[in-house]
């Protein structure tokens, strides 16, 4: 589901997970670039009841975008749901997804495999 500012605290619960995202004034300032930039898109991820997953992108152009955040609690990890937030988004998109030097690591370990990594 995309995401709502009344999401907020939720959003930078998950967005915490991103190594680069620790400090409070970092994450108050990404949170923020998702609320007002329209280039950037952030989406939520429920499971049941609980939203479990962040996945955030950044429109490179018409054709790419770009996987800034991808955060999944540590609760469910384990259990592929990287791999169907990013299986989801490109079918929903329909963009070639490229993949930040924050989340390349983990793009690469759950990306599917007709996606490419550039």
């Amino acid at each position: 589901m995309k995401f709502k500012p009344a999401q907020r605290k939720i959003a930078m619960g998950l967005l915490s997970y991103t190594p680069d995202e620790k400090q409070i004034k970092i994450l108050l300032e990404t949170v923020q670039k998702y609320e007002t930039e329209s280039s950037w898109e952030l989406f939520l991820w429920k499971e049941k009841e609980d939203i479990v997953g962040v996945i955030g992108f950044v429109n490179e152009d018409e054709n790419t975008v770009r996987l800034q955040h991808l955060c999944v609690n540590p609760s469910y990890r384990g259990e592929g749901l990287g791999k169907r937030m990013v299986e989801e988004m490109q079918e929903r998109l329909q963009k070639n997804i490229v993949p930040s030097e924050t989340v390349k690591g983990f793009f690469d370990a759950c990306r599917p495999e007709e996606i490419q990594s550039t």
